[in-house]
C-alpha cells in the first residue's frame, strides 16, 4: 500500500534523539521536535511561536545571530557550537547542523547536546591548568592567580571569590584582586548567617542566591522556604585531610544564570584540586620556614642570619653606610630554667623573641643563635646615636616584668655591639667582635 510521507515525516522527526528546529527568517520557531524537551526542558507547544534567540545564552547571542544570517545567505554549517539556557536556568552546549530552505524561507537545524563532552574536556583542561599554575607559582598568591584564570575560562563572566579560613583566629583571608592591589591579601571576620559561612562551617557545597550588597557572601535560603532569588551563587569547600581550608565561590550578576548539578560537580572537582595544591604549597613553605627559622621562637636561625649579615655588609660597602650588630645573652637564664622548669624557660625565650621583634624595625633582623643568645642586625644606621637609641629601646621593653608560672620574672641581658666597618669588615669578624663585647659586659656585671 502507498505510504503517506506527509503524515509520516513528523512522526519520523519526533523519533530522532537530536531535536529538529525550524525557524523563519525573523527567528520565530515554527516547528520543533519532541526531543527538544529533553534538551532544553520546554515542550514543543511552549516554544513554537517564540523567538529562538530568547533561549540563547546571553554571551552567545551576537555571534549566533551573525552565523544565522550567514546560513540564510546559503552557507550551511555542520559544526557551529553555542549555548542555550535550559528551562531551569543552566547552560546547555549545542552543536548545530543547519541549512536554509530558500523555497520555504525557513532555517532548518539539527541540535546535538554536547554538554557532557564539553564538561569532560573542561575537567581535563582544568586539572592540567591548575597543575601548571601550581608548578609555575612561587607563592600561594601565585596559585590563586592561576586558579582565577582557570575559573574565568570554565565560568565566563562569573565572579570568583577564593577564601581561606583560619579557625584559630576565626578570620577569612582572601586574595586582593582590586585594580590598584595595594595588598596581596585582605583579612576579614567570618559573617555568621551567610552562605559562605555555611559552606565553611558545614564543609558542604551550597547553592544560594547572590547578595549584591555583599559580594561573595551569598544569601542562605530560609528553612522550608523557597530561595529568595535565583540560584546564582555556588560555594564549594576546600577540604584537605578532613579539614576545611576555606571555600571556592562563583556567583553571576545575571538573574538568567542558574547553577545546576553539572556546575556543582565541575566546581567541586576544581576545589578538590585547589585544596591539594594549596596544602602541598603550605607544607613546602613550612619546611622551607623550618630550614631557616628557629622552631621554638620562629625567629631567623643562625644560618639565615649569617646570610643576611653578609648581604647587609656587601650593601653597606657599596653605599658606604653603617651596620650595627647586637649580640644579646639573657642573664641568669639557667637559674630561671632550674627554678621554674624548662617549659617556663621556653615561654620566656618566646616572649623575649616577641619583644625583640616589637622594638625593632621591619628592615632589621632578629635571630636566635641558640640557647638564650639572640642577635639583632640593624641596617641603614645614620650614626652611633641611632644605635644607642635602639639598644635603649630594647632595654626599656625587656625591663617590663614577665609572668611565668604565676611568678613575676625580671629579665636583664648582657649586650655586645659591633659596628661595620670599625669593628670588622666581614660577617665572621663582626660576629666575633659582638660576641666578645657581650661576654665582656657579662663578666663586668658578674664582677660588680
Amino acid at each position: 500500500m502507498p505510504v503517506d510521507l506527509e503524515t509520516l515525516y513528523p512522526k519520523l522527526v519526533n523519533l530522532l534523539l537530536d531535536p529538529v528546529f525550524v525557524v523563519d527568517e525573523s527567528g520565530n520557531i515554527v516547528f520543533v521536535s519532541d526531543a527538544c524537551e529533553s534538551l532544553l526542558g520546554y515542550t514543543a507547544s511552549e516554544m513554537i511561536g517564540t523567538l529562538i534567540f530568547d533561549y540563547l545564552h546571553p554571551d552567545d547571542r551576537e555571534r549566533t545571530r551573525a552565523e544565522a544570517n550567514r546560513v540564510m545567505t546559503g552557507h550551511p554549517h555542520t559544526n557551529f557550537e553555542n549555548r542555550y539556557l535550559h528551562k531551569d536556568g543552566h547552560a546547555v552546549h549545542i552543536l548545530w547542523s543547519a541549512r536554509w530552505s530558500e523555497d520555504d524561507k525557513l532555517r532548518i537545524g539539527l541540535a546535538r547536546n554536547v554538554t557532557s563532552l564539553r564538561r569532560a574536556n573542561q575537567t581535563r583542561d582544568a586539572l592540567y591548568r591548575i597543575s601548571e599554575a601550581a608548578h609555575g607559582a612561587d607563592s600561594l598568591r601565585g596559585i590563586c592567580d592561576g586558579v582565577r584564570q582557570v575559573i574565568a575560562e570554565l565560568f565566563p563572566r562569573n565572579d570568583l571569590h577564593l577564601a581561606f579560613y583560619d579557625p584559630v583566629r576565626t578570620v577569612l583571608t582572601v586574595p586582593d584582586w582590586s585594580v590598584d592591589r595595594a595588598n596581596d591579601w585582605v583579612e576579614g571576620s567570618m559573617q555568621p548567617g551567610t552562605a559562605l559561612a555555611e559552606v565553611i562551617s558545614l564543609g558542604q557545597t551550597l547553592l544560594a542566591s547572590r547578595d549584591p550588597s555583599q559580594p561573595g557572601l551569598g544569601v542562605i535560603t530560609e528553612s522550608g522556604l523557597k530561595s529568595p532569588g535565583p540560584l546564582n551563587w555556588l560555594g564549594v569547600p576546600l577540604i584537605s585531610n578532613d579539614s576545611v581550608l576555606g571555600a571556592l565561590v562563583i556567583e553571576s550578576q545575571s538573574e538568567h544564570i542558574r547553577y545546576c548539578a553539572a556546575d556543582q560537580e565541575l566546581l567541586q572537582f576544581v576545589a578538590t584540586q585547589v585544596a591539594i595544591v594549596v596544602e602541598r604549597k603550605r607544607a613546602e613553605d613550612h619546611l622551607r620556614f623550618l630550614a631557616h627559622h628557629d622552631p621554638l621562637t620562629g625567629l631567623t636561625n643562625r644560618s639565615l642570619f649569617y646570610d643576611r649579615l653578609e648581604t647587609a655588609l656587601k650593601s653597606a660597602g657599596r653605599h658606604n653606610s653603617l651596620v650595627a650588630l647586637l649580640y644579646l645573652d639573657l642573664n641568669d637564664f639557667k637559674q630561671i630554667n632550674d627554678t621554674l622548669g624548662h617549659e617556663a624557660g621556653d615561654q620566656l625565650l618566646i616572649e623575649t623573641a616577641r619583644r625583640l621583634e616589637q622594638c625593632t624595625r621591619e628592615t632589621d633582623t632578629v635571630a636566635r643563635m641558640g640557647g638564650d643568645e639572640f642577635t639583632v642586625l640593624l641596617t641603614d644606621i645614620s650614626d652611633l646615636a641611632a644605635v644607642d637609641a635602639a639598644v635603649g629601646k630594647i632595654r626599656e621593653v625587656m625591663a617590663v616584668p614577665m609572668m611565668q608560672e604565676g611568678q613575676i620574672v625580671l629579665i636583664s641581658f648582657s649586650v655586645g655591639v659591633a659596628l661595620y666597618p670599625q669593628d670588622g669588615r666581614t660577617a665572621r669578624h663582626l660576629l666575633g667582635s659582638a660576641d666578645s663585647k657581650m661576654y665582656e659586659h657579662k663578666r663586668r656585671r658578674q664582677a660588680g
